[in-house]
């Protein structure tokens, strides 16, 4: 029999949650999904050495102050590392927009529409790069507009169906509900232990996915953040399902049949929503787990793109030598 992974794939699309190079290699996916946690763990190693001296000495040709450079070098550095994976992947990669830009529409179409143009300088086309949005109001506001240039968007950061709900009505491509981050909140809340089939952000993903299929939304969804094998058994058949090289590796030796549980054969009819400002707001006020996760995971992904920073502006005061970082 098949193993796990393989039947998984029969019937979701498989994206791996990495920068790691040997295991996207090794684990075929066919997508892959980067965040500034993820960019700065790819950056700690020797194989990233040369994008990273070739970040530097670009940088060092650069005008302006040197924050800016800095920043700028960083930029040039996460793409990097997309462009090593796109390289890799028959699909798609995100590249996420700076988590300190989530409440600031206008920045992020500036730095959205950098990331695209960096690519393209590379040799990399817009269709194999999905633009990485928090979905605050604002993120999903950029993602509207960017939409309709043609650059698509992956909404990240979704605990709820508000934010689900408003991502459809904008029409971006991909949205990304966090399933273990929703099972963290309730576990830590309640005391309880949750198996697959009670857990909370299982649930949250059933949901959107049944919202969705219900009402004919072309929006694509990728479960992701998962703590166990079991939550990514239990979303099985939705449309994409990103997840990190220890878990697929271990769905990889793992045997026995794998159920389907997601299918748009057996939705059933879901009234749709139109989602006003006002009613997003008021909807994540009222869900306090979706409110304090989706500002946790910015502070997240904040703090990490500090820490890639002061890495580069390290490297850059110390010459651009190894030993400095």
């Amino acid at each position: 029999m098949a193993s796990k992974l393989e039947q998984l794939r029969q019937m979701t699309t498989v994206v791996a949650d990495t920068g790691d190079i040997e295991a996207v290699r090794k684990l075929k996916p066919t997508d892959c999904t980067t965040n500034p946690t993820i960019v700065l763990k790819a950056l700690g190693t020797p194989m990233f050495e040369d994008a990273f001296a070739e970040a530097l000495n670009w940088g060092a040709s650069q005008n302006g102050a040197s924050d800016a450079v800095t920043h700028a070098v960083a930029d040039r550095l996460a793409v990097s590392v997309g462009v090593a994976l796109a390289e890799l992947v028959p699909g798609r990669v995100s590249t996420e927009v700076d988590a300190d830009l989530s409440f600031d529409v206008e920045g992020s179409l500036k730095r959205a529409r950098a990331i695209i143009a960096d690519y393209e300088a590379r040799g990399v086309s817009r269709d194999k790069i999905l633009i990485k949005l928090a979905s605050t109001w604002e993120g999903i506001r950029a993602a509207e507009q960017l939409q309709k240039e043609g650059i698509d968007c992956n909404l990240t950061l979704i605990f709820s169906k508000a934010q689900a709900i408003a991502c459809a009505d904008a029409g971006v491509f991909l949205i990304s509900p966090f399933v273990g981050r929703i099972m963290d909140w309730y576990a830590k809340s309640t005391g309880k232990t949750f198996g697959p089939e009670e857990d909370p952000g299982v649930h949250s993903v059933r949901e959107i996915y049944n919202y969705y299929k219900a009402n004919g939304i072309k929006t694509v969804v990728m479960g992701a953040s998962f703590r166990n094998a079991g939550e990514i058994e239990a979303l099985a058949g939705c449309d994409r399902l990103t997840i990190s090289p220890a878990l697929l590796q271990e769905l990889d030796a793992a045997q026995g049949a794998l159920e389907r549980k997601l299918s748009p054969d057996t939705v059933g009819k879901v009234e749709r929503i139109e989602m006003s400002e006002k009613h997003f707001r008021w909807m994540m006020n009222e869900d306090a787990m979706a409110t304090e996760k989706l500002a946790e995971g910015i502070r997240s992904f904040a703090k990490d793109l500090d820490a890639l920073r002061a890495q580069v502006k390290k490297r850059i005061e110390g010459g651009g030598s190894r030993a400095a970082a």
